[in-house]
């Protein structure tokens, strides 16, 4: 495909490129090839307009850089946001794409909100995936792990390649990175979906202004013009926000909620397995029988619902569907049941909020005590650690605080900052293995436990930069074998 046609497509104006054959976009110049689009972009730790040079010695044939950048020996595409810019090519080059695409942004519930939305559309018989913190999830449940908005080329061959084998409708996670540094730009984007709001990533924002700004980008830029916003009515001034932000673009808006004006959310009865719901919509009421436990697991699979039929699917098929949802990895996801009883659920929590929905899914199940393990991660937002502290202490009748992906910092002073906001009920056990055996191992027949932070996450991440390890380590699988090995030696002493 030719320079100046992608160019124009993508309503860029450049000098030249009638000739110049495009075969390839990369953001990486270790990654250029004869025939590439460089995208040589400012970062907080690299500036990609350092390698402009060898990028064109390696063969690009465009560079997307700021006005000041110097090129030589390519076409300078000269934006000033040349994030976008790159973006918008980019996307007119990955073709096609799947037909009907949607997009999650909020705090917490993207991953869940996703994944649920591709079950409703494969249940009612649509060849769908997501695409987040799971990485790619395809029709036939097949998994590859990915970033929850991995780069925009990457992005953008996943949605080409998923076309290509037939994949039609794709629900992908819009975190606040990949907005604003617009990881997920230049496709039809028929509906859009924000979750709720809370302090995450301030480390990387500065602010919850500027936090918020960024997520709705998803609603002011990316959403086609006319598209559907579905937004879960929670009490809170950012839903508010948000609501009026979907109305200032005119986009058709569609509420979901106890307060929702298109699903309404009537009662909600949580039961040994699950939790049954009464709903209305289009001015029918109905019930319905939600096979996950939690509060916040009724937010996604309504959310999800929404999505669907705002898309076209079938409303009865998606009340069919909701009733067969499966677990999301890492998302209350049942591990084990203890030689007790005990009942043990891995969560990927790791904000206060999250820590505290997931606290609250479960307390309604608990007859015993609530028994709950977890972390901070290090380099990011240290605000954080203390509220988690005192959410958990709160929330459950026993907290160990362990190591949650320290990175580079000190794993001890991480923890004393969490417990910082702890109350009595909590202590501190730096070994995350050894804390999981010794709470499974103490917990009662009645009893609940939840291990909070990792949820899906299969290593722990030790040191930065050059002295960064990853060690093999999944909660799940971890609370499987402490379980077993604990039954083990408990048979052998009564032998």
């Amino acid at each position: 495909m030719k320079l100046a046609r992608l160019a124009e497509a993508a309503g860029i104006a450049i000098e030249g490129g009638e000739d110049i054959a495009v075969s390839g976009f990369a953001i990486d110049h270790r990654k250029v090839a004869p025939g590439t689009v460089f995208g040589a972009f400012q970062g907080s730790a690299v500036n990609g307009e350092d390698y402009i040079s060898q990028a064109v010695a390696a063969g690009a044939v465009a560079v997307v850089a700021q006005p000041e950048a110097t090129v030589e020996g390519a076409v300078h595409i000269a934006e000033d946001t040349p994030r976008r810019a790159f973006a918008l090519l980019a996307a007119q080059y990955f073709t096609p794409v799947p037909k009907t695409i949607v997009a999650v942004t909020g705090t917490n519930g993207k991953t869940s909100t996703v994944e649920m939305t591709r079950q409703l559309w494969r249940m009612a018989g649509e060849r769908a995936a997501s695409i987040g913190t799971l990485g790619v999830t395809t029709p036939d449940e097949s998994v590859s792990t990915g970033l929850t908005t991995p780069d925009i080329v990457t992005f953008l061959s996943n949605m080409s390649g998923l076309a290509r084998e037939g994949v039609t409708h794709v629900a992908y996670e819009a975190s606040s990175h990949g907005l604003s540094q617009y990881r997920n730009e230049g496709l039809p984007v028929a509906a859009a979906a924000f979750t709720n709001f809370s302090r995450d990533h301030l480390d990387y924002h500065g602010t919850m202004d500027e936090y918020f700004e960024a997520k709705m980008r998803l609603f002011d830029e990316v959403v086609d013009a006319g598209g559907t916003a579905v937004v879960w009515t929670g009490n809170s001034e950012w839903t508010a926000q948000a609501i009026e932000r979907a109305r200032q673009r005119e986009l058709r808006l569609f509420t979901v909620g106890e307060q929702g004006e298109d699903i309404r959310l009537r009662a909600r009865t949580p039961t040994q397995l699950g939790q049954e719901l009464e709903i209305e919509h289009a001015g029918e009421t109905r019930k319905l029988r939600l096979p996950l436990i939690g509060e916040y697991q009724v937010a996604n699979a309504l959310t999800a619902a929404g999505l669907a039929i705002a898309t076209g699917t079938d409303p009865a098929a998606v009340w069919d569907g909701v009733s067969r949802l499966q677990p999301v990895r890492g998302r209350l996801e049942r591990a084990v049941i203890t030689a007790t009883g005990a009942p043990v659920y891995v969560d990927y929590a790791h904000t206060p909020d999250a820590l505290e929905a997931a606290l609250a899914a479960l307390r309604p199940h608990v007859e015993g005590r609530l028994l709950c393990i977890f972390g901070a991660g290090g380099d990011r937002d240290t605000g954080k650690r203390a509220p988690m502290g005192e959410v958990a202490s709160r929330m459950a009748d026993a907290v160990i605080v362990t190591d949650d992906n320290p990175r580079g910092e000190d794993p001890a002073a991480i923890r004393g900052q969490v417990l910082e906001g702890a109350g009595d009920n909590a202590r501190e056990m730096a070994d995350r293995r050894e804390a999981i055996r010794e709470v499974i191992e103490s917990a009662a027949a009645k009893d609940i436990v939840l291990i909070a932070g990792k949820g899906h996450e299969t290593g722990q991440i030790i040191g930065s930069g050059e002295n960064m390890r990853v060690e093999p380590f999944d909660d799940v699988q971890v609370a499987r074998e402490c379980a077993a090995q604990i039954s083990k030696n408990a048979w052998g002493a009564t032998e």
